[in-house]
């Protein structure tokens, strides 16, 4: 079975990241979703994707870790993308653990590039721990020391490395990083016939983002992809 994600939720219908996106991306029926986490200057998870505030509402300056959490809940992030969703505020990873379905993997990427967010690991740990959601969870990151932490922290969470460079031999280093990992997770634009291949050698499987369009979907299906991060809910909203 292909396995493919809603990328931020179904951002092309509600704000991205948001309880709106999560659940007009469940409406499709989707089998996985892909959110990102940060955390607040009071070290709360919320699910953001960029590190400051400014496509979901140019007026707030800074970043995301000079606010708390009861400040960022006071923002409202849903206008600039339609005002059908004027007063929707930025979700924290409880609220979206609460609407989620367990029978829906979800794809928790930290977003610790380039803010380092000291403790994040531990945090999201203890929150999925509060949820008992250790099943069908997947810990993504570009930062591949914080997978490192998942890994020695929670060895039973399932683990994607994430990738945006076009690495020498990138199957060599996932196979030499000491990662126990589900799958691997790369720009979309270098995958082909050999990345698949010695990926899936490694007993791993492929998830390239972010695959919009159908006809590029269907070259990397017939590559042999595993699924792909998707905004597009004719992809992302297939059985």
């Amino acid at each position: 079975m292909v396995l493919n994600f809603a990328h931020r939720g179904s951002l092309t219908e509600a704000p991205e990241n948001t309880l709106s996106a999560i659940q007009k991306a469940l409406e499709h029926q989707t089998k996985a979703i892909e959110i990102d986490v940060q955390l607040t200057k009071d070290g709360q998870l919320i699910v953001i994707h960029d590190h400051h505030f400014s496509r979901l509402n140019n007026n707030i300056p800074g970043r995301v870790n000079d606010y708390t959490l009861n400040e960022i809940k006071s923002f409202d992030i849903g206008s600039s993308f339609s005002e059908a969703f004027a007063g929707e505020t930025i979700a924290t990873l409880d609220e979206v653990l609460d609407i989620c379905p367990e029978d829906v993997l979800l794809n928790i990427e930290i977003k610790n590039i380039p803010i380092i967010h000291a403790g994040i690991e531990d945090r999201v740990i203890h929150c999925l721990s509060r949820h008992n959601r250790q099943e069908n969870i997947l810990i993504s990151s570009f930062d591949h020391q914080a997978l490192e932490k998942v890994q020695a922290l929670a060895p039973q969470l399932q683990l994607g490395l994430l990738l945006y460079y076009r690495l020498l031999r990138p199957w060599e280093y996932a196979k030499s990083s000491g990662l126990k990992l589900r799958s691997v997770h790369p720009n979309m634009i270098y995958v082909d016939q050999t990345f698949i291949d010695e990926i899936h050698k490694l007993g791993l499987e492929v998830y390239p983002y972010t695959v919009n369009h159908i006809d590029e979907y269907s070259r990397l299906v017939d590559l042999g992809v595993d699924g792909v991060f998707s905004n597009n809910p004719a992809i992302f909203g297939e059985a």
